[in-house]
């Protein structure tokens, strides 16, 4: 219920600060649960993705220092938000999400990278998506990254594309780690191409 409010508010504020959220190939979200995969550009896309795949409720990692305000605690535990200790990570960080999936309660978004300056992906995603036998969907944000471009109206672009299948028979190991996300490294470029052609995307 209260995931349900928050996003009647995120889409409230979005709407009323920007205006201008496209969201595309919806129809390539597969029934059920899934998880989206997306490389991270701004810290406002998982709300963005989750206004877009609405009313598909999703859980989030967030840092676990952001638990420490009990009353950003209350929201994200609220929220679906599950604490990830980023310098000891620990088991949590794929039981939590994975029995959330396997139990079809929620969809889980995650940016594979980590942070948003960070070009080293990690395995976590595939780890998941296996144990869990739930797909990857790839997914991009194409729009301003800075918070003045935001209240410029400069409009907000999501492209969702099609699932990506980890067979549970599937190692993920030192070897086809880097084969598997060279598979979604290119979903990810092929949706900024369909989307638009000339974009380009520039940390900041």
């Amino acid at each position: 219920m209260f995931y349900r409010f928050i996003r009647v508010v995120a889409r409230f504020i979005v709407w009323l600060l920007n205006g201008h959220l496209h969201v595309h190939h919806r129809e390539r979200l597969p029934k059920g649960n899934y998880i989206l995969v997306a490389p991270h550009r701004t810290w406002w896309e998982p709300i963005l993705f989750a206004l877009g795949a609405s009313p598909t409720e999703f859980m989030f990692m967030a840092k676990i220092e952001l638990f420490k305000n009990p009353i950003l605690r209350f929201i994200l535990n609220h929220a679906h938000a599950f604490p990830v200790n980023r310098a000891h990570p620990g088991p949590s960080v794929l039981k939590i999400p994975v029995q959330g999936l396997r139990k079809d309660q929620f969809s889980l978004i995650m940016f594979p990278s980590g942070t948003r300056h960070s070009s080293q992906l990690k395995s976590g995603a595939l780890v998941i998506a296996r144990l869990s036998g739930k797909p990857l969907v790839p997914v991009v944000y194409q729009g301003p990254l800075r918070f003045r471009g935001l209240l410029k109206r400069q409009p907000l672009e999501v492209c969702f594309g099609s699932p990506i299948t980890i067979p549970r028979k599937c190692k993920i190991d030192q070897e086809t780690t880097p084969v598997l996300y060279q598979k979604l490294e290119k979903a990810w470029d092929d949706l900024d191409k369909e989307q638009n052609p000339d974009f380009h995307y520039i940390a900041k």
